[in-house]
């Protein structure tokens, strides 16, 4: 029966990789996490990018994404929210302290000993799940790629790759930062890396609102 559906899958596939690769809040998160907190944590975050994609797979598989496209107060309630906690993010970037020397780095306050893989992993799962991107990016494949008729197994099939291939992604993105040598010279600017990152999406977050 799958064999019906490849040519789906792909488009829905190509689609996607496009818009995961495209940098935004989970690019940021990821890049910071890794060069602040190294290898390990990065690659917790990125799990939790991909976990945090399952929220939207859920949402629209059960006809939330249809209510929230056609009840403009409850869509737009939910994209606040996806743009308030973008916006906290850019400020705690914002508020970025240089490394100490022992390796325990301030960030707004908190500390690396603090950074635990729990920790990593919630961050990455709410930086994605409460992404207005990704909100959007569901409504409109699912609305528009994705036909009436497609069972809603293989649906959920669609929605098991796409947290893959976000998860599998950002792992890349961390591994490749997390070089010893690449990560040294981040370190000694990383602060004002995560303050541009900071600025970035406190923007991103600003923009939504203005578009809203």
């Amino acid at each position: 029966m799958l064999h019906h559906y490849w040519a789906e899958f792909l488009t829905l596939a190509v689609v996607h990789l496009l818009a995961v690769i495209a940098p935004g809040p989970d690019f940021a998160v990821a890049v910071r996490q890794t060069v602040r907190f190294g290898r390990k944590t990065g690659i917790y975050t990125a799990l939790g990018i991909g976990a945090g994609m399952s929220v939207h797979v859920i949402y629209t598989l059960i006809g939330v994404a249809a209510l929230l496209n056609s009840t403009p107060w409850l869509m737009k309630a939910a994209r606040w929210i996806g743009a308030a906690y973008i916006l906290y993010l850019g400020v705690r970037f914002l508020l970025s302290k240089p490394a100490t020397d022992s390796g325990a780095v301030e960030v707004g306050g908190s500390v690396a000993a603090t950074q635990t893989p729990g920790r990593s992993f919630a961050i990455g799962f709410m930086t994605n799940a409460t992404n207005p991107k990704a909100t959007l990016f569901f409504l409109a494949a699912f609305t528009t790629l994705v036909s009436a008729q497609t069972p809603l197994a293989v649906q959920a099939l669609y929605g098991l790759w796409m947290c893959l291939v976000n998860a599998v992604w950002f792992v890349l993105v961390s591994v490749a930062l997390s070089a010893a040598a690449v990560r040294q010279r981040f370190l000694r600017v990383s602060h004002w890396f995560e303050r541009l990152m900071g600025v970035l999406l406190i923007g991103f977050a600003i923009r939504l609102v203005m578009v809203w």
